[in-house]
């Protein structure tokens, strides 16, 4: 069995070009006692792997020069030297960014498809929806009535956070880019509001679609947003901060004043809560809970999602580049191969 595989090149220097990834085919070993040999059928991509291709210290180990990028990954058993896996089980897996690959039945975790759609597993039941579960409820914590502004609003995080506030109670405002995301954000998600981050009047238009200040702001972009969202924070005001995708490209420092000192008087003189955070810190405590309630609130259609789904793993560099400035409009997937079960 051969599997082909994109693997990082070079390190990127601002947006990752064609330069940084370099496709191969290579042939996979025999499996050995305990292993399944696994077929990709959906490789999810998110902001994260921008920071996993710098050689930077940071929270995860770096991508080494040659090794297949990383990735969250639904697979399908094709062999099986495991009493834990049989051939047609579906599993997710973090193969990366690849067609084959045989890895241990341990690092693997059965999917169910009668449950939810295979998709779903790297998206909103996965990665990105507990991620919003756990910053929100457990770093921002809305009460009924609060605000809760949260950047990015249409990804499969944003999305996410807006209507589980909502289902606590709180009042939800998202930022998108371009009226097509704001007005999904009302209509289709929920939200009680959506501004355009890209409109000239956006500094007014957030202020107007906040009269009661902000209570909480997940953050996911960081940049202009953050600077006039800081303006409208409320005493006491709880900032999870998940990603700040804005920065991710950069190559040198912003230009204009520092702004830091500014913004630390905010946190003292408002006694703001700021905390970043990854998702697996709470995965032992409340990933059982997300699990059950998040199914259920998919089921009953208190939640909704998008799924941005991309055919073939030749698009998964310049699908990646798009969704790191937004190009792309709620879960970025690349259907790798067949998916049986939408047969």
């Amino acid at each position: 069995m051969q599997s082909t595989q994109i693997i990082l090149a070079a390190r990127p220097v601002g947006e990752p070009d064609d330069a940084c990834f370099e496709t191969r085919v290579v042939d996979l070993p025999d499996l050995e006692d305990g292993q399944v040999l696994l077929r990709t059928v959906y490789l999810s991509l998110d902001p994260y792997m921008r920071g996993r291709m710098s050689a930077a210290k940071s929270y995860a180990a770096a991508v080494e020069l040659g090794e297949v990028m990383v990735g969250a990954c639904v697979c399908e058993v094709l062999e099986s030297r495991s009493p834990h896996s049989a051939p047609g089980d579906f599993v997710l897996a973090y193969t990366g960014w690849q067609t084959h690959a045989v890895v241990d039945a341990r690092h693997t975790r059965l999917l169910d498809p009668a449950r939810a759609p295979l998709s779903t597993a790297v998206g909103v039941l996965g990665m990105p929806g507990f991620t919003a579960y756990a910053g929100l409820l457990q770093i921002g914590r809305p009460q009924p009535g609060e605000t809760v502004v949260v950047a990015a609003a249409t990804g499969p995080v944003g999305s996410a956070v807006g209507q589980i506030a909502r289902l606590k109670g709180a009042r939800a405002v998202g930022v998108a880019g371009g009226p097509e995301k704001c007005r999904a954000l009302v209509e289709e998600f929920g939200f009680d509001a959506a501004v355009d981050h890209r409109s000239k009047t956006f500094v007014d238009d957030l202020a107007a679609a906040t009269p009661a200040g902000i209570d909480v702001y997940f953050e996911n972009v960081g940049g202009h947003v953050a600077q006039a969202v800081t303006r409208r924070l409320n005493k006491f005001a709880r900032i999870p901060v998940c990603g700040l995708v804005a920065n991710y490209n950069a190559t040198e420092a912003p230009q204009g004043p520092d702004r830091l000192p500014g913004f630390m008087s905010r946190v003292l003189s408002l006694s703001l809560t700021v905390r970043g955070f990854i998702q697996d810190e709470f995965v032992s405590e409340h990933q059982a809970e997300f699990e059950r309630e998040m199914a259920a609130w998919i089921a009953d259609g208190s939640v909704r999602y998008r799924e941005d789904v991309v055919e073939g793993l030749e698009n998964a560099a310049e699908t990646f580049r798009g969704m790191l400035v937004g190009r792309n409009f709620g879960k970025v997937l690349i259907r790798v191969g067949e998916d049986p079960t939408l047969a």
